[in-house]
């Protein structure tokens, strides 16, 4: 972020006044244009991919590291860079010197795993990226956009990179999944898989992110205190304790920020004070899935979690859980508990057994996953509820 923008920020943040500039910056589903401290993992990358600047696909790479560790913001902001140099739509098909001769394009298209599932869902957002044309949503059919992705690679000097992000988590849209839908063009696309593991049977380049350090995780901190809060809201030795607590993993420490905002700015304080600090540390579960994963699901699956999010599952049997959370919805009771069954498969809550009380099947409780209070600010099942 240049210094006429973070200018531009805080003078629009005077006119609604409080602890937060740039509440969006603060976010932990929020990637910056820099990924902090990446550098070298940068580098790596940019080693895998270099075929592409003599005008050839380079082969399939996997980018893997745990929870937090940055995959998705550095293949992100990378694909970014590379698609400003490389890539385009049709304005950017850029003529040579000599008229009868146009430079070889490179695209560079980021699919998110958890949002994207479908055949017709990739090739949409593969084309959104290859061409400056509208994109229909409905009324075409798959078949007629794998003829348009197609013609739109048929040129022997046009080609893509596809970023298949979270491709190894509960219910998205697997690697090999994704490679047999791009089958049709597989001579003039290569993939680059993102997840904390490799694709099973992989045997191609990896490159490998480790967990933050703690003081890697103040840098990170830090960049967003300084750009999306006030100056002096929040102390260094604060920043700090995010970090160490946070234990390497990024998603944790800014889920804590955040949440700590939320909660400074919910009670119209002047700064981040520890009692703020320590209501967000405790928010966040042990074994914190990201957030980001809440967010995907479908408006009614958002919903119920909101509503779980507020109430106490500890000890409670699914069924009394369900009943309260339809009593605030619109929804029945049964839809409910189908619904918790099957964030539970996603992974985004868990089902604890409880005691058993006599013969049937034993009976389970419900316990989240996600970051309650920062999952409520950025749903749009809570409506404006942010800092």
């Amino acid at each position: 972020m240049d210094l006429s923008e973070r200018i531009d920020r805080r003078r629009a943040a005077r006119d609604g006044g409080g602890i937060v500039v740039d509440r969006e910056y603060l976010s932990p589903v929020v990637h910056p244009t820099e990924p902090v401290g990446r550098g070298p993992v940068l580098e790596q990358l940019l080693d895998a991919l270099e075929p592409v600047f003599d005008g050839t696909l380079p082969e399939p790479v996997a980018v893997t590291g745990p929870t937090g560790s940055g995959t998705s913001a550095v293949v992100v902001a990378l694909f970014a860079a590379m698609n400003d140099r490389l890539g385009g739509n049709d304005r950017s098909i850029r003529t040579a010197t000599r008229a009868d001769r146009t430079d070889p394009v490179t695209w560079f298209v980021y699919v998110d795993a958890r949002r994207i599932q479908s055949e017709f869902a990739l090739y949409r957002t593969i084309l959104s990226v290859l061409s400056a044309e509208p994109i229909p949503e409905s009324g075409i059919g798959t078949g007629a956009l794998r003829d348009r992705l197609r013609e739109r690679l048929a040129r022997h000097d046009r080609r893509a990179v596809v970023a298949i992000d979270h491709h190894d988590e509960p219910e998205t849209l697997s690697y090999e999944r994704a490679r047999e839908y791009l089958e049709p063009v597989a001579d003039d696309v290569s993939t680059v898989a993102v997840g904390c593991d490799a694709p099973t049977g992989w045997g191609g380049t990896t490159v490998e992110l480790s967990a933050y350090r703690d003081h890697g995780l103040v840098d990170i901190v830090t960049d967003r205190v300084s750009t999306g809060l006030e100056p002096g809201t929040l102390d260094h030795e604060s920043v700090r304790e995010l970090a160490e607590w946070a234990d390497g993993n990024a998603h944790d420490a800014l889920a804590g920020l955040y949440g700590a905002a939320v909660s400074a700015t919910g009670e119209g304080a002047d700064r981040i004070e520890p009692r703020h600090i320590e209501r967000a540390i405790a928010d966040v579960p042990d074994g914190c899935v990201h957030v980001d994963r809440a967010l995907s699901l479908s408006e009614t699956r958002q919903q119920v979690l909101a509503v779980l999010a507020t109430i106490d599952s500890t000890d409670r049997p699914v069924r009394d859980v369900a009943d309260e959370i339809a009593a605030q919805s619109s929804l029945t009771a049964g839809t409910v508990k189908r619904f918790l069954y099957e964030l539970a498969d996603r992974g985004v809550i868990e089902r604890v057994p409880l005691p058993a009380n006599g013969t049937g099947r034993r009976p389970s409780a419900i316990e989240r996953r996600f970051p309650a209070i920062v999952f409520r600010s950025l749903t749009p099942a809570c409506g404006s509820n942010g800092a």
